[in-house]
């Protein structure tokens, strides 16, 4: 049952959705490994509910070794079969490779001397932007993080997911005005449309 706060609608449908907006969604995340991980998930959630995905992170966490990419780097075919067969994921080959794709990428970066939340946090200024105006699906802003991620390795990563995993590590603060949230987090952000 909701507590009367007015909060993104999208947050008020249940408890588990009112807790990860609470305290989760848009709360800058300047952690590398914890920022990839969202990365993933958000992924998962190509053409499925956010709600889905939440509801199955404890099982994502456990079946991909809490998300460490180096050992989800050496998954091999044996590993690929038990994910497939895991009813506490979403089984979607393409999404399982392109987690074990990644955390090679992360990887790869991280040896090159590139630290993954350096990285993303530079496209805002090191700071979350705040959204003003309607929230699109993407933007040029994630369309040019989309493309630097796939130019270094990163797959499943277009516009729209990116975008996504923007707001939700609070690259991007895309609270609508009325949010209780938007008020908590306020001159925090730098104003940005589009």
């Amino acid at each position: 049952m909701s507590d009367g706060r007015p909060r993104c609608a999208w947050g008020d449908a249940d408890d588990l959705m009112r807790a990860y907006h609470d305290r989760e969604w848009g709360v800058p995340e300047r952690d590398s490994r914890r920022l990839w991980e969202k990365l993933i998930l958000d992924g998962f959630q190509a053409g499925l509910s956010w709600r889905t995905i939440l509801a199955r992170r404890d099982g994502f966490r456990r079946a991909f070794d809490g998300f460490d990419p180096e050992v989800v780097a050496r998954y091999g075919p044996a590993d690929t079969e038990r994910l497939l067969g895991d009813s506490g994921i979403i089984r979607s080959p393409s999404k399982i490779a392109a987690t074990i794709r990644n955390a090679q990428a992360f990887l790869a970066m991280r040896d090159s001397g590139e630290d993954f939340a350096d990285f993303a946090w530079s496209y805002v200024g090191g700071q979350p932007l705040r959204w003003e105006g309607p929230v699109p699906p993407n933007s040029p802003l994630s369309a040019r993080l989309s493309k630097d991620l796939k130019k270094r390795g990163f797959t499943f990563v277009g516009p729209t997911i990116v975008f996504a995993w923007m707001e939700a590590t609070g690259l991007i603060d895309s609270h609508v005005p009325t949010c209780f949230r938007r008020k908590e987090t306020a001159g925090k952000a730098l104003p940005h449309k589009g």
